[in-house]
């Protein structure tokens, strides 16, 4: 028999028997359903590692309570109720099993498109209630019909793999991915606006953020073919629910499935329709996928209890202590421009190049660099992202990372600054941290300007015009404009404008700034 290490574990919540069955081969474990907030400091003294299955709350009362407390390892679909923060303060390792499965999602897409190919719901409607009419309920085949997928990540992939078996003709819309993927598949990388038009049936697979949301509206839908069937496993909110109903009413819309609605509840008027299929968010999740979360969970804590790089946390790595009070302040600045970057500028990146300026030149790199690519590629990918995996996404989509360093700058006593390489051309970043490791952006495009990033903002590129904040503000009418701030290269000349606002900034609202006159450019950012 395999000797046993010394690690002892607390598991709350309902663990899969293989996921246990995989700890009990190295660790001590002990079960605990539903502990109370007053109860676990008690408990969690004598463990090496927490792990939560439930919706356990782990603050730092608990934290400080676990003398032993080395990691944190929490399966299932939230990790709001850890404080990540003060987790890594403490150097306790943070680690994420989603139990999410992309072969899944892909499975349950499938299922989706058959339902609504063959109109399965309403002929077993019509069946119950007594009758039997065949030509009522007669469907179309998916073989030779046009799949548009919508995000070409891990799922997006495995349903272009499926519905090639079915005979169908594939198209992907992806802003992010180089269109060398999507050939590699065998897609047709096509626009926004051709997959909406040419699709009979479309799947969505993008992650949940203020770009997404409404990301299908009156607008879109009026373009779609006459007959679209959609399917959206992805997030609620992605399609706007009342102009799918009327679509729906329309004749316009052939049918929807949808995997998560924004009101669950039965004044929801999609649940009137036969024609729209609504599952309780059970896409990613299946007995398999429970099973194998459960095992992954099991591994990563044995390895990380070892010491062994492990590939599911979510926090900061570790730094030597000589280092972590210099370098641990960067970290929020370099997630922070990685984000930022991305909401503002976008596009198929094919390089990242980041200097290091100033006497941050002599911090080690590299959980910096991943700091910006985590908040870059977390804005395409959500939580699929985190500090283990980010440099290896990257790698996966061909990016390549470059690191310099420079002893000397010229204006700040540290500089960050990030120049990146797309299809499109290159976009330069910089940012530093002023006093009380204050964050602050220095530098946008070709403009130099001053910036506090705040939860929301609204930037542009326009013509420098006498008029633009007051005809920016009317369009946002209750959205309070907080500060502003430009850079411009001369007066009347191109420039730069960030409008710190108190609310999100609705598509409606983008839309019309976007065709004002002087406006080139104009994105909504939030951190």
């Amino acid at each position: 028999m395999q000797k046993k290490h010394k690690h002892q574990v607390l598991v709350t919540g309902s663990f899969a028997q293989e996921g246990l069955r995989k700890l009990h081969e190295a660790c001590e474990v002990d079960l605990l359903e539903k502990p109370s907030a007053e109860e676990l400091p008690d408990v969690i003294k004598k463990y090496d590692a927490l792990v939560i299955c439930d919706d356990t709350e782990v603050n730092e009362e608990i934290m400080s309570a676990g003398e032993r407390l080395k990691l944190i390892a929490k399966m299932g679909p939230d990790l709001h109720r850890i404080e990540i923060d003060k987790a890594t303060e403490r150097g306790i390792t943070v680690l994420h099993v989603p139990e999410r499965s992309v072969i899944s999602t892909a499975e349950h897409v499938m299922a989706l498109m058959l339902l609504l190919a063959r109109r399965l719901p309403q002929a077993r409607s019509t069946l119950k209630g007594g009758g039997w009419q065949k030509d009522k309920h007669i469907g179309v085949e998916l073989y030779g019909k046009t799949l548009g997928i919508v995000g070409l990540g891990r799922s997006g992939g495995e349903v272009a793999k499926r519905a090639r078996a079915f005979g169908m003709h594939l198209k992907a819309y992806d802003p992010y991915i180089p269109a060398s993927q999507a050939e590699k598949l065998g897609l047709d990388f096509c626009g926004w606006q051709e997959t909406l038009e040419t699709s009979d049936f479309i799947s969505f697979h993008v992650p949940r953020s203020s770009a997404t949301k409404d990301m299908i509206g009156s607008e879109e839908l009026q373009l779609m073919k006459r007959g679209i069937r959609l399917i959206n496993c992805s997030h609620a909110g992605l399609i706007n629910e009342m102009a799918l109903f009327d679509a729906v009413k329309e004749g316009r819309v052939a049918g929807a499935a949808l995997d998560e609605v924004e009101d669950s509840t039965e004044q929801n008027p999609l649940l009137q329709l036969e024609e729209v299929v609504i599952t309780p968010g059970l896409s990613a999740f299946s007995r398999e996928a429970e099973i194998k979360a459960a095992v992954q969970t099991g591994e990563q804590v044995m390895q990380a209890l070892d010491g062994e790089p492990v590939s599911t946390a979510v926090n900061a790595p570790a730094l030597p202590p000589e280092m972590l009070t210099e370098v641990k302040p960067f970290i929020p600045l370099l997630e922070t421009m990685g984000s930022f970057y991305m909401q503002v500028f976008g596009g198929r990146i094919e390089e990242v190049a980041i200097t290091y300026s100033g006497k941050i030149a002599d911090y080690p790199f590299r959980p910096l660099t991943t700091a910006f690519l985590t908040g870059m590629l977390g804005v395409i990918l959500g939580r699929e992202v985190n500090y283990v995996n980010a440099g290896l996404i990257a790698e996966q989509r061909g990016i390549q990372v470059k690191e310099v360093s420079s002893k000397h700058s010229a204006t700040f006593n540290n500089l960050v600054a990030v120049h990146v390489r797309t299809e499109e051309g290159t976009h330069t970043l910089a940012g530093t941290l002023f006093e009380n490791n204050i964050i602050r952006l220095v530098q946008i495009g070709e403009y130099r300007l001053e910036v506090a990033p705040s939860r929301y903002m609204l930037v542009t590129r326009h013509i420098d015009k006498p008029g633009v904040v007051g005809k920016i503000g009317n369009i946002l009418g209750d959205t309070t404009i907080a500060s502003m701030r430009l850079g411009r290269s001369r007066i009347g000349g191109e420039a730069v404008m960030v409008l710190q606002v108190d609310s999100p900034v609705s598509r409606e609202a983008l839309e019309k700034i976007s065709k004002m006159e002087p406006i080139l450019f104009v994105s909504f950012v939030e951190l």
